[in-house]
């Protein structure tokens, strides 16, 4: 059976300074310049997985860099992938990394949740969650709602940024004009709205304990987790 690891334990280990946990995976960026210089790594990438060592891997490649995701477990491959980007010269930049998720407050899930799946293409995973099968697209959950709120948007964004750049992004968001609604879960997630009241949680990894229950292909939006 493949073992899983935390967050933390996977940050504490040596050589994957350039990937950054965000919920169920971890992912880094490497900023190739150009699209010849992206296909280069990608091509080095393909060359550096087993097939039989891991069961999830994304590649994105854009004409000014690359973006890869793993899952938390393969440590070694993530090693190898910073080390293939270095010997081309090819830097990680670890601030460039993030990962989105919508959700949708409903009173009887099961009602709203079929609509949602039809619409979109996804696949369905467990009774509240809907992922892309092709993972391009942000993961939609669904979150029970016990009372009407008609002055609040019922959908809103959960954002996972790197550990180390969430004061940042807060303060930024603040700056161009948010308010802060709450901190009373940070720094698993803050809660920050914008001049309108539509809501949107910045979240990390951090202060979710060491059980780190996100071991599922999809995890949970910021603002579902304990």
């Amino acid at each position: 059976m493949t073992v899983q690891i935390t967050a933390g334990q996977f940050h504490a280990a040596d050589g994957v300074e350039d990937w950054r946990s965000l919920y169920h995976v971890v992912s880094a960026y490497f900023r190739t310049g150009s699209l010849t210089k992206g296909i280069t790594l990608v091509d080095e990438i393909g060359r550096l997985v087993d097939s039989d060592e891991q069961q999830y891997l994304n590649v994105d490649l854009r004409h000014a860099g690359v973006t890869v995701s793993l899952s938390r477990r393969d440590i070694a491959l993530a090693r190898r992938i910073s080390a293939a980007a270095k010997e081309l010269g090819i830097a990680g930049d670890p601030t460039a990394v993030q990962l989105v998720n919508v959700t949708l407050d409903a009173f009887v899930c099961a009602d709203v949740l079929p609509f949602w799946r039809a619409v979109l293409g996804y696949r369905q995973i467990e009774d509240d969650y809907l992922a892309d099968p092709s993972r391009r697209g942000p993961g939609l959950g669904l979150q029970q709602m016990d009372e009407a709120r008609p002055h609040r948007n019922r959908i809103h964004l959960d954002v996972a940024v790197p550990h180390d750049q969430a004061e940042a992004r807060i303060a930024a968001a603040l700056a161009a004009g948010g308010r802060l609604i709450s901190d009373e879960h940070a720094p698993k997630w803050w809660v920050l709205a914008d001049a309108e009241g539509n809501e949107a949680c910045v979240a990390t990894w951090l202060g979710r304990g060491l059980t780190d229950r996100c071991v599922r292909e999809v995890s949970r939006p910021a603002s579902r987790r304990g």
